[in-house]
């Protein structure tokens, strides 16, 4: 799983993590959990997700990796300051996990396959690592289809240059259009497709999310990329970060992402 990251991990990016729970980012998957269960969720990022599968699955193990080492002590902290004593949290990869063959219930992933170069070799994997009677579920959004208003014209810059970037650096923002072709070339026996969003509108998510954005076109590791790779200047980061402030102060504000999701199988 060490494959540059198109945001780094600013705290900025951080930020966003952690308003992650398992209800607005892993609703499909949370019929399907029982206690006992052991969970592998790969890239764990801070956290905030694996605590909560661990909540579910208790007394099950649940273990969490990530390529960052400095994001596995965070997540590490995390889960010691909820007194998660079945949680641990291990730098690892994704395309070689240190599981053993049909060693847990559930392979869980979100936000991942997008940033992976071989997505398809990492379900490959997951599928490896789960019992035949287990599951590997997988959640990723779809930048292509992000809408918004007000119409801000620097945020269809923004967009442009996110989904250049991100396309050179590391693998596929419209990832979740993706997923079921990824999954079947993984060989998958049975997979099922469902979809979901994250809804930006009142004031304090749009204060939120258009200021974290506002903060990562011109501070985070998506800036750096998209100056070294000659894809904006600092006028276009400067101009986007504006358009995400206006469109974060607009009473009309509202945006949308769509996401899809696999629960894979076989």
């Amino acid at each position: 799983m060490a494959t540059p990251y198109t945001h780094g991990h600013h705290e900025s990016v951080l930020r966003s993590h952690e308003w992650r729970t398992a209800q607005n980012s892993a609703a499909y998957l949370l019929p399907f959990l029982r206690p006992g269960q052991r969970v592998l969720d790969v890239g764990a990022g801070p956290g905030t997700i694996t605590a909560d599968l661990a909540d579910l699955v208790a007394p099950g193990q649940v273990t969490g990796i990530d390529a960052s080492p400095e994001i596995v002590q965070k997540a590490t902290a995390y889960a010691a300051e909820r007194g998660l004593g079945h949680i641990t949290f291990e730098v690892g990869d994704a395309y070689a996990l240190a599981a053993a063959d049909d060693s847990v219930d559930v392979v869980h992933a979100h936000q991942v396959l997008q940033h992976l170069e071989r997505p398809s070799d990492a379900l490959r994997e997951f599928r490896r690592v789960v019992r035949p009677d287990g599951v590997v579920a997988a959640r990723d959004v779809d930048y292509e289809g992000v809408i918004w208003y007000p119409l801000v014209p620097a945020l269809d810059e923004w967009r442009d240059v996110y989904l250049r970037v991100h396309r050179a650096v590391s693998g596929e923002p419209a990832a979740g259009r993706r997923l079921k072709a990824w999954a079947r070339a993984a060989g998958f026996a049975e997979i099922t497709s469902s979809v979901s969003t994250w809804l930006f509108e009142d004031a304090a998510d749009r204060e939120w999310w258009g200021g974290s954005w506002a903060v990562r076109a011109v501070e985070s590791q998506f800036a750096e990329h998209a100056l070294s790779l000659g894809f904006a200047d600092r006028a276009a980061l400067e101009r986007m970060a504006a358009g995400w402030r206006e469109w974060a102060a607009s009473p009309d504000g509202w945006l949308l992402m769509p996401h899809a999701e696999i629960l894979a199988r076989g």
